[in-house]
């Protein structure tokens, strides 16, 4: 029997991060995206750089270790960590985001300034 190519490349050992962005009456999409910008540094990065109109979820997974998870909750933390950290007001487009997955009674470690 013949098998069908894998759409998996052979070499990805690491975490591929996705988004599902929400374009209102148009629906919900997966964009799409290179390989290279899939590790969670480049999708928070992209998600604070306005490249999701409304991102609903984030979804985690690594083929070869044969796991996927939702990773919203862990990725909203974050960008709101993100924020505090670079003295930034949370983007517009990801106010709902935030607010759904982290919600408003995460502490956040605000940056304290270093005077000499």
């Amino acid at each position: 029997m013949r098998q069908s190519p894998s759409i998996i490349p052979g070499s990805v050992d690491h975490n591929i991060y996705l988004v599902e962005d929400d374009f209102g009456r148009k629906g919900r999409c997966w964009p799409e995206t290179d390989v290279e910008d899939t590790d969670l540094d480049t999708v928070i990065a992209d998600m604070l750089d306005g490249q999701f109109k409304n991102p609903v979820r984030v979804i985690g997974f690594n083929t070869a270790e044969g796991w996927s998870r939702d990773v919203s909750e862990d990725v909203a933390q974050e960008v709101r960590q993100r924020c505090a950290d670079q003295g930034r007001l949370l983007p517009e487009s990801l106010a709902q985001f935030v607010d759904r997955h982290a919600g408003q009674d995460t502490p956040v470690q605000l940056p304290l300034p270093i005077r000499f």
